[in-house]
């Protein structure tokens, strides 16, 4: 008897709370901020990143686009009762407010479903980054790829080819649908080997050598940059990244006294 009653109260006052105007209208708002923010997501997010020019940039742009779908209720919720209520609960005049709603903290079945509906969505996440991580690294990490070497130092980039002969340059040549290792390393202090349309950022450390990979799969020159402040000239640590055919590839290497693999 003692349980039918709770949940009848329970009952009451979850219907009483539902038909509160001041609950309807934060719920259509909520709504209508979803609605605009899965849109914004959908499409936004991934223009400004700019055209991807291989899997690994194709997979973070759609991890960004999935990540701003699945941020935009909890996103809705948080400006809903924000702008709710600066309009409808902001006090006018001089005087002070006569009393103060109840924090939310000491309402146990919010607290809970934030929890719960904030867990479930971080596990996603991070089951879905996980997932996209190990399919990109497994893509670019063949047997047959091409291996260079990276040096950054205060403040220029040098590319080495220990296939093709060991030339160097101060530009990136890469073959087009050619999977490409780089190992990279720094001979000062820590830079950060960034290839903005490729997707690709790791950091270059003195004494130590770290790898990433990569499968450009279109035709263009492409920003190289260093992402650690790495000192005064750090802005000016930039240079290209020309992704171009087989064949290019093979004459630019004949032209640089090397011999392709």
């Amino acid at each position: 008897m003692t349980i039918t009653t709770s949940m009848d109260d329970a009952s009451n006052r979850a219907r009483r709370f539902v038909r509160r105007r001041d609950v309807r209208q934060v719920f259509l708002l909520w709504l209508a901020l979803t609605v605009v923010l899965v849109v914004f997501g959908a499409t936004v997010p991934a223009r400004l990143m700019g055209a991807g020019a291989s899997p690994s940039m194709h997979a973070i742009k759609n991890t960004m686009t999935l990540f701003s779908i699945a941020a935009a209720p909890v996103a809705a919720v948080v400006w809903a009762i924000a702008l709710y209520s600066l309009i409808a609960w902001r006090h006018r005049g001089n005087t002070q407010p006569e009393s103060d709603g109840p924090p939310l903290r000491t309402n146990k079945p919010a607290a809970v479903l934030w929890i719960l509906l904030s867990s479930v969505l971080c596990v996603f996440l991070l089951i879905w980054g996980l997932a996209e991580m190990g399919s990109v690294d497994a893509a670019g990490a063949t047997s047959d790829a091409m291996v260079v070497d990276v040096t950054g130092q205060q403040w220029v980039w040098t590319f080495s080819y220990p296939q093709e002969g060991n030339i160097e340059s101060d530009q990136l040549y890469l073959p087009v649908d050619k999977p490409v290792v780089f190992h990279v390393t720094s001979k000062d202090v820590i830079h950060s080997f960034w290839v903005v349309q490729l997707g690709i950022k790791v950091d270059a450390n003195p004494g130590e050598t770290t790898t990433t990979s990569v499968v450009p799969d279109r035709i263009g020159v492409y920003d190289v940059r260093c992402a650690e402040l790495c000192g005064l000239l750090h802005a000016d640590m930039e240079t290209n990244a020309h992704v171009v055919s087989a064949d290019d590839f093979n004459k630019w290497v004949a032209d640089n006294g090397g011999q392709s693999s």
